[in-house]
């Protein structure tokens, strides 16, 4: 591995003029461009082919088809180690996508790196701040009213630095990518943990941290643990209810949350060409949920046939001169190998609480009833980046007038959240929003909302418990609603409408009957739509603003009132010593995912603003010390009070800190608040029985030490009360377990050893207090 000093001259020449990939001014069969936005940025199969064939002859082994899109974006193909799960990879991507939450502290911590512009084609996406309350219009109204700040930094910051800004009201950032910016061979990195969205296309699209962002627009290679490649064949074909949904659901409630952790899930075999572009997409995006880098199918006619309809027939034509770069060779082997036949799949639906506890809908109420769960569903819910197709809301819409036709209407609540203004625009022209509305649905803004926690709930009190449906991607407790007694389950658009119209968990579409108006009985039928619209998608209103050809005179303003936004200080370099006299913050019990470290909801409005967000650092986490969330013991006053405070005690008062976290800490979301906050409060390490992929390297990225317990069984002898030292920090190197020193209050001690999987850039990261650090470093 190459040492990170080695990028300097990159970086200086990025400092000067704006660099685009290498790729961008390599001669091509034909000029093609990656977007109708960048007509001057064309893709670059030619270098993708070119590195592909480097890579096979070294290996002499057939490739997967993530292999060939990681390996063919290999920033040195011939003098890259590559091991699957153990050589770090370093990879020029395409280029960058960001939401509104994260792009906040990715373009404050880009502003501080003092370069003039980013060097690869990036945008903005206005989604995750606009909060469901009434409806669409007057939602949206109210989220440009009371996020101005915000929307003029994000935009003002766009244009100074060459980065497109798509406006609130656009649409969820993996619709918009979809639409407009994946493709076959991609390689697109984005700050949400659910970019994998794209490899519905054909694309590698992995979420990160803001920080890997940064790297990437700085012109930084981007570095990745080569991916362990887990291979799910595909047989028969989806038919009735069983829709694409229902792959994931059924993969997740194998693998479980952790399951992918380190790995690209690759879809392929027969039964793949019986799924929609869109319908692959939707399988990729929740394929988060599985810990997995990402997830990818290969490239054929249902992504040829979506190109064309959203106006890329040029790309699908250039895919289709390319296609062998872009489907799996014949032979190749995977690390795992699942298969699930569509012609025997059933519909499924997960939860609650956590999206891998998989259930038949035909099962899953007497499951309910044996659990306690509750019975009755208080809200329906679809749409969201996972499942806002117009195939979705035709499924949905055709489940809706069988309903309509018997006089039925929901006993449900329902909304409906369309993943772009191209498909909400074409759905309201179609006739589908109302018929939806017809059945008592609300069309909510063209953005994330109570997928994320953007929901201003009004049905039910906290602490109630009760069950929603929806065909969202996650629902760890209290994320759609911040209640921790909201028992949500995701499935399929069609079953949360069948389930809102029946009102109750114990409804089976496939077999049970509802009652119409007229006191007679009937049956849904399996619902069928088209997966594209007949005509053209109607494009809306145009929400995006291109970043002007010359930004000198463009300013961005951060005021040092705000509340909103903080322009950020260098964290502490590494002082060269061993960490002594740790204090243990917190022992975290059971799951922790990064709603519980860093929530979402009504904390969104802080995210750009590094010391009012760490108000909420860990305050979802459980204590194990007292079995209470937001409660620990302040060592020095001996009192219980809220973790942020307690972290603040500790920091104003010079005493470093860790957090003592179970298995696979920090799975879901991208979001890198969950590492920068716990920085900004004094914390030195984050010691584990495991990691999710991200959440680990954005800790990495922010200076700290996520670690490992070499047996995790070590986990049950470190108590909350106890002090630990960290030994080896001098000598610190890859590969090599660090020493820990558990110090009880009786005096006793016990040494046990620590993990890591740092490599010489990530520990050149730890020296200069940060990533960002490191850049700067180099930079003079």
């Amino acid at each position: 591995m190459a040492p990170y000093s080695l990028l300097v001259t990159r970086l200086q020449k990025a400092l000067g003029v704006r660099q685009y990939h290498v790729a961008s001014v390599l001669c091509q069969r034909a000029k093609v461009a990656m977007s109708h936005f960048e007509p001057n940025e064309y893709i670059h199969y030619d270098l993708l082919e070119k590195n592909i064939n480097i890579v096979r002859k070294r290996l002499n082994r057939p490739l997967t088809l993530s292999e060939k899109i990681v390996y063919g974006h290999l920033d040195d193909p011939a003098g890259q180690e590559i091991e699957r799960g153990k050589s770090y990879l370093r990879l020029r991507p395409d280029r960058v996508a960001m939401q509104d939450a994260t792009a906040q502290m990715a373009m404050l911590q880009f502003i501080s790196s003092g370069l003039p512009k980013v060097a690869v084609p990036s945008t903005i996406h206005c989604d995750h701040l606009i909060e469901a309350q009434l409806g669409g219009e007057k939602d949206l109204r109210r989220a440009k009213d009371i996020n101005q700040e915000v929307y003029n930094f994000l935009a003002t910051a766009g244009a100074k630095y060459g980065v497109g800004f798509w406006k609130p009201g656009s649409g969820i950032i993996h619709q918009i990518i979809l639409e407009n910016y994946a493709y076959p061979g991609v390689l697109l990195i984005g700050t949400d943990s659910h970019t994998p969205n794209g490899g519905g296309l054909g694309g590698i699209c992995i979420g990160v941290g803001g920080a890997d962002a940064v790297d990437v627009m700085a012109g930084i290679p981007w570095e990745l643990k080569c991916p362990k490649v887990i291979g799910v064949k595909l047989t028969g074909s989806l038919s009735g209810w069983t829709s694409p949904k229902d792959v994931i659901l059924k993969v997740a409630g194998i693998l479980t949350v952790k399951g992918g952790t380190g790995a690209i899930v690759e879809y392929h075999g027969p039964g793949v060409d019986s799924i929609s572009c869109t319908g692959m997409a939707t399988i990729c995006n929740m394929g988060a949920e599985i810990g997995a880098t990402t997830s990818v199918f290969p490239y054929n006619h249902r992504m040829k046939k979506y190109l064309s309809k959203t106006g890329r027939a040029d790309i699908a034509n250039l895919a289709d001169e390319f296609k062998d770069h872009l489907v799996p060779d014949p032979g190749c082997h995977y690390d795992q190998l699942i298969e699930v036949n569509l012609s025997e799949l059933k519909p499924h639906i997960n939860g609650p609480f956590t999206p891998d506890l998989a259930h038949p809908v035909a099962e899953v109420g007497k499951v309910a009833e044996k659990e306690g769960w509750p019975l009755d569903i208080r809200v329906g819910l679809i749409g969201s980046c996972t499942n806002s197709s117009y195939e979705d809301m035709g499924r949905s819409a055709a489940v809706a007038k069988q309903a309509l036709a018997h006089g039925l209407k929901c006993k449900s609540q329902f909304t409906i959240t369309p993943g772009s203004e191209q498909i909400r625009a074409t759905i309201e022209r179609d006739g589908y929003a109302q018929i939806l509305r017809d059945l008592g649905g609300i069309v909510l803004a063209n953005a994330c909302g109570p997928c994320i926690g953007q929901w201003d709930r009004k049905d039910i009190k906290k602490g109630e418990k009760n069950t929603i449906v929806t065909s969202y991607n996650r629902n760890f407790t209290g994320r759609n609603d911040a209640n921790p007694e909201t028992h949500a389950f995701v499935t399929s658009p069609e079953i949360v409408t069948a389930l809102a119209i029946a009102g109750t968990l114990k409804f089976n579409p496939e077999t049970d009957y509802l009652t119409g108006t007229d006191g007679k009985k009937f049956k849904l039928e399996a619902p069928d739509a088209d997966e594209l619209p007949k005509g053209e998608f109607d494009p809306g209103q145009d929400t995006y603003q291109h970043p002007p050809k010359d930004s000198s005179g463009q300013h961005v303003d951060v005021s040092p009132t705000s509340q909103r936004l903080q322009l950020l200080e260098p964290f502490d370099k590494w002082d060269g010593k061993d960490l002594e006299d740790l204090q243990i913050l917190i022992k975290v019990k059971g799951k922790c995912t990064t709603d519980h470290i860093s929530a979402a909801g009504p904390w969104l409005k802080f995210r750009g603003h590094l010391d009012n967000i760490s108000n909420n650092l860990l305050i979802g986490a459980i204590n194990i010390e007292n079995g209470k969330a937001n409660s620990v013991r302040n060592a020095v006053t001996q009192e219980f009070g809220p973790v942020p405070d307690t972290a603040r005690y500790y920091k104003k008062h010079g005493i470093r800190w860790v957090v003592i976290g179970d298995e696979n800490y920090g799975e879901g979301s991208s979001r890198e608040h969950a590492a920068l906050e716990p920085r900004h409060l004094g914390a030195r390490a984050i010691i584990t029985k495991s990691f999710a992929r991200i959440h680990e390297t954005n800790l990495k990225k922010q200076g700290l030490l996520p670690l490992t317990f070499a047996d995790p069984a070590d986990y049950n002898k470190i108590h909350p009360v106890d002090k630990l030292t960290i030994q080896g920090l001098k000598d610190f190197t890859p590969g090599k377990p660090l020493k820990c020193i558990i110090k009880h209050p009786n005096g006793t001690q016990e040494t046990i050893l620590l993990n890591h999987t740092f490599n010489e850039t990530q520990i050149e990261w730890f020296r200069a207090g940060s990533a960002l650090n490191r850049m700067k470093e180099l930079q003079q």
